[in-house]
């Protein structure tokens, strides 16, 4: 069973920086998009970013031009360097890996991100 185990999330204050990585517990021997969901108290979960296996990357919106998604395809890693955060951006942060034939997903525990001052 594949499990996705994340880290990087905290407490920051109003225009301060955070990185959170995801890595699967197994080597995947097919092709995923990884990405990263938020779901803050009381809203649905939505996507914040995703990017192919090939490197092509989707970001929402309200995140475009702060946060930045990666990849490291041989660690089986995702990665979102997150800039500029704002206390809208506190919510709880989910990695997400879908298989991109068999559409099968994978989710991560979920990690505490908290934008205050």
């Amino acid at each position: 069973q594949v499990q996705l185990v994340e880290s990087g999330g905290g407490l920051v204050q109003p225009g301060g920086s955070l990185r959170l990585s995801c890595a699967a517990s197994q080597t995947l021997f097919s092709r995923y998009v990884m990405g990263w969901y938020r779901q803050a108290p009381g809203k649905q979960r939505e996507l914040v970013a995703s990017i192919t296996s090939g490197g092509l990357a989707n970001d929402a919106d309200s995140v475009k031009g702060r946060f930045t998604i990666s990849r490291d395809n041989a660690k089986n890693m995702v990665s979102l360097q997150m800039n500029s955060l704002k206390p809208e951006d506190t919510a709880v942060y989910y990695c997400n890996f879908r298989n991109e034939y068999s559409q099968f997903t994978y989710w991560g525990q979920g990690t505490q991100v908290t934008v205050s001052s």
